[in-house]
């Protein structure tokens, strides 16, 4: 969320920045100024009052005590009737601004300097890739056939359990499964990250801190007696840990990291580009998720980018890393880092993770604050985070381009945690 301030004071260059996103704030913006201007206004006469009551307080009391009952009872009457008028003018500044907050909570996050503008995906920067691409090889299948009839990665019975999008794992792909997100777990404890194993499910507040609510609701899975909401990514629990908190500016960076199943809705997919592990309901995912002073915050997002890119050199996977542009990127972020390996049954890139800094975007939703040593004044800080990894694509890109006849190999990196170094079909 854009701080009011920012907003009352930098209209003119939120409404241009904001253009990079293909988001015209324009008439949005008019109406926080309109909204914010009545709001103050009422708070304004409601201080007058105030200080009118005190004032006729002291009034009454010398009253009484110069024996003048009379005018003392009708300046009580008096008092009765600013209370009146006061308890009104605060019940309209409460509506006022519960306005204002729906107004700026339809806010992009500003995007970073350096975000390019475009429309889509076809806009992204490439940054740089790694990796060898199989050569082309007219054997070779998407994950989907190349799986068919084995039940290693059993779609229809997922269908029958629960749904499309819900695939049943088994025998050695459910082992698979295992093995990556142990392997992932041990890389982030490497690199300096403290394992949390939150919730699946959160709240309201949690939804609305992270910026899921309002903006993503018809994204996820809600139980509507509880009022709980199924969590996309580990990222929503796992950054609420510090809603509400004020750090000491010696506790940054906090580096935390999750392993969680991932519940997305996903409404509107469909076609070839989703079919197979391509896009699910339901998947595993290790997130990782930083606390940073602002000051460092894109020296942090830079070791969130080299450390995934560790993960994908060690799965000795195909990849690229992509800035994405204005028009391509979320609600919350202000820049983001894709990664995408390549899938060779498919002969196409998949995303496997985004990595992305919000700066204080999040942090002044979560009121997620911190001090430095000696300083009374508080600070928002910085929130960013990534996924490292998620499983279904990097397990599309392991099948796929790891075909040798009628086995799969399995990189060496994860022999240990898999027990076996193949697959046969």
């Amino acid at each position: 969320m854009l701080p009011l301030k920012l907003i009352q004071e930098q209209s003119d260059f939120i409404i241009e920045r904001l253009k990079i996103k293909n988001f015209d704030a324009t008439q949005i913006i008019s109406r926080i100024r309109s909204t914010d201007e009545k709001r103050r206004a009422l708070q304004t006469t409601i201080d007058i009052q105030l200080a009118d009551l005190n004032n006729l307080a002291r009034q009454i009391g010398q009253l009484y005590k110069e024996g003048k009952s009379e005018e003392a009872e009708a300046a009580k009457n008096q008092t009765f009737e600013i209370k009146e008028q006061n308890r009104i003018l605060k019940e309209e500044h409460s509506v006022m601004e519960a306005q204002l907050q729906e107004l700026v909570v339809q806010l992009p996050n500003l995007p970073n300097e350096l975000v390019a503008a475009g429309k889509s995906a076809d806009d992204n920067q490439l940054i740089r890739s790694g990796g060898i691409i199989p050569e082309p090889d007219v054997n070779r299948k998407p994950h989907w056939d190349l799986l068919a009839g084995t039940g290693l990665i059993d779609f229809e019975l997922g269908v029958k359990l629960t749904g499309a999008g819900f695939p049943v794992y088994q025998r050695e792909a459910a082992r698979l499964q295992r093995a990556l997100i142990n392997f992932f777990l041990d890389q982030g404890l490497k690199a300096g990250f403290t394992e949390v194993q939150p919730p699946i499910m959160v709240n309201e507040d949690s939804a609305y801190g992270t910026g899921q609510l309002p903006d993503k609701e018809a994204q996820m899975y809600r139980s509507e007696a509880d009022g709980l909401y199924l969590i996309p990514t580990a990222e929503v629990p796992v950054t609420n840990i510090f809603r509400d908190e004020i750090l000491s500016a010696e506790q940054l960076p906090v580096k935390y990291m999750a392993y969680t199943p991932c519940f997305r809705r996903e409404a509107g997919s469909w076609g070839s580009h989703v079919r197979g592990l391509n896009r699910l309901h339901q998947f595993d995912k290790v997130e990782i998720v930083q606390v940073r002073h602002p000051d460092n915050s894109y020296a942090g997002l830079d070791e969130m980018v080299a450390y995934v890119e560790s993960l994908v050199n060690l799965l000795e996977l195909p990849y690229r890393i992509i800035r994405l542009c204005g028009g391509d990127m979320g609600f919350t972020s202000a820049m983001t880092y894709d990664f995408e390996v390549f899938a060779a049954g498919q002969n196409r890139w998949l995303e496997v993770s985004s990595v992305s800094n919000f700066e204080s975007f999040q942090a002044n939703r979560l009121k997620l604050r911190f001090r430095e040593k000696g300083d009374k004044k508080t600070q928002l800080a910085h929130t960013l985070n990534g996924s490292a990894l998620a499983l279904p694509r990097i397990v599309a890109g392991l099948l796929e381009n790891n075909q040798q006849g009628n086995e799969i190999l399995i990189p060496k990196v994860l022999h240990p945690y898999t027990g076996f170094d193949r697959i046969r079909l």
